[in-house]
């Protein structure tokens, strides 16, 4: 009997020994939901391509992983072309990735902007990594407008084909990385907000590199995330609205590449589009094939809305509670002329149509041919 119980022993012995041999000899998988820096990143293909070219170690300090470098870019704005992140080497890279028609990057380019100014002359550069949501968001000249609008001066490129997304492993607009002088990221941060938490995160790894930024005020620019419950972001385009379970809540739905004559159901359900009239659907967005609405029961208090026009400048009429908007509630992009509420639409971008008391409204937006609509967002 004992020395059945030394033989059972010793096999528990090796089965441990062998469990943690195999858990040793795994490589580290990102979890995408969790920012990289709080995990062990192997990089692979881009980090390997990185540690060749740099001959650095993978990994510092054993948590804090060597960033990939960009790749497959498309377009240079403010840049030399060929940028590369290691060009910097000795001074610290702020990575963001963003789309200039995504209301939560727009909403963190004030603070971006702020600690360009700031920080440039002592050692910060920002990268601006402009990864396209829609295919309009591909065009330069639109990135270009879109810079001069929100006073964008730090370098922006374009990665149109998502592969410097890939390399870094992101799935998240906004996202930005923080990169020291020897090239390790060093702090992420997923969407908007943790300002302060990120500057001081700057002035840290700036202080590093024997900067005199010890007791420097922060910039104190105005956080503007949204903290109430919201609709979420919807889509138009059957190949996103689709496959996140977002179908138009007419009984129709979207049917790919096909003009369909909407009629309204007699119920609307809070939080879902529907439309009245001709509309064909396209893979990024709705287009209006004649007079045609769109009904949103919505919750918030500021609704903007991705939208183009095709060969002309197209007017759209904003109603809430079926009434025209008033001016007490109307977004910056509503104007105003002889009683009516109405948008024009003449350039593919976030229009903002709603901005007033935070609550329950119905939103009815009437068009004519020519409109094109890709998502609404909310705040």
């Amino acid at each position: 009997m004992k020395s059945k119980t030394i033989v059972l022993v010793i096999i528990l012995i090796f089965v441990i020994a062998a469990i943690y041999t195999l858990e040793q000899s795994k490589v580290a998988i990102i979890d995408e939901e969790m920012p990289v820096s709080e995990k062990v990143n192997g990089l692979e293909e881009a980090g390997k391509e990185s540690a060749s070219v740099q001959e650095q170690p993978l990994i510092k300090d054993g948590k804090y992983p060597l960033a990939p470098e960009l790749v497959g870019i498309t377009g240079y704005i403010n840049a030399e072309e060929g940028l590369q992140i290691k060009d910097f080497r000795g001074k610290v890279v702020l990575i963001d990735f963003w789309t200039y028609s995504c209301i939560n990057c727009i909403r963190t380019l004030p603070h971006l902007t702020a600690w360009d100014k700031k920080y440039k002359d002592k050692g910060l550069v920002i990268i601006g990594v402009h990864t396209p949501e829609f295919e309009f968001e591909k065009d330069t000249e639109n990135v270009k407008n879109a810079m001069e609008k929100y006073g964008i001066e730090y370098k922006v490129v374009q990665d149109n084909n998502y592969q410097t997304w890939r390399a870094f492993k992101n799935r998240f607009w906004p996202h930005k990385y923080l990169i020291d002088s020897e090239g390790y990221i060093r702090y992420d941060h997923i969407g908007e907000g943790k300002y302060e938490e990120t500057e001081k995160v700057i002035q840290e790894l700036l202080a590093e590199i024997d900067q005199d930024v010890e007791g420097m005020p922060l910039t104190g620019v105005e956080d503007t995330t949204p903290f109430v419950l919201t609709t979420p972001e919807l889509y138009a385009g059957y190949g996103f609205a689709l496959p996140r379970g977002q179908n138009i809540g007419n009984k129709e739905g979207l049917q790919p590449g096909k003009e369909i004559n909407y009629p309204l159901p007699a119920e609307i359900k809070e939080d879902i589009i529907y439309v009245e009239g001709l509309w064909k659907s396209n893979e990024d967005n709705l287009e209006a094939k004649g007079t045609s609405s769109i009904l949103l029961n919505f919750i918030a208090n500021d609704v903007n809305i991705v939208a183009d026009n095709l060969d002309k400048s197209v007017e759209v009429e904003i109603f809430v509670n079926e009434k025209y908007i008033t001016k007490e509630q109307a977004g910056k992009d509503v104007q105003f002329k002889e009683g009516r509420s109405f948008i024009i639409i003449n350039e593919p971008r976030l229009y903002n149509v709603v901005d007033g008391e935070y609550g329950r409204y119905t939103l009815k937006l009437t068009t004519d041919e020519g409109f094109t609509f890709h998502a609404f967002t909310f705040g």
